[in-house]
């Protein structure tokens, strides 16, 4: 897959409200998705697999106990591409109808 352009901040920034509970920290996209309990914080993670695997992008993944820690960059192009964005909201659409 070609390197992916880094996005400008104004465009991050103009971006950003259409993913909820996101938050940019630096160059990266980062949000913490919190469950009932450890297997389903497990099985969560499980879902992203393919999701990121359709980008061919992975996210950086923190689990502890029942929260989930998803943290996304493109370290090819050093900073937020159009991949972070598009996988951010694929992410988020994993949890609809959940409390996450």
């Amino acid at each position: 897959m070609p390197r992916q352009p880094r996005l400008a901040d104004a465009l991050i920034a103009a971006r950003l409200p259409e993913l909820p509970g996101w938050s940019r920290e630096g160059e990266t996209l980062r949000r913490v998705f919190t469950f009932p309990g450890f297997p389903d914080a497990v099985a969560f993670i499980a879902r992203l697999v393919a999701p990121a695997e359709a980008l061919d992008h992975h996210p950086d993944v923190d689990l502890r106990y029942n929260r989930v820690t998803v943290t996304l960059t493109t370290h090819d192009s050093g900073g937020i591409t159009e991949n972070d964005l598009t996988l951010a909201a694929r992410i988020s659409a994993l949890t609809l109808g959940q409390s996450a």
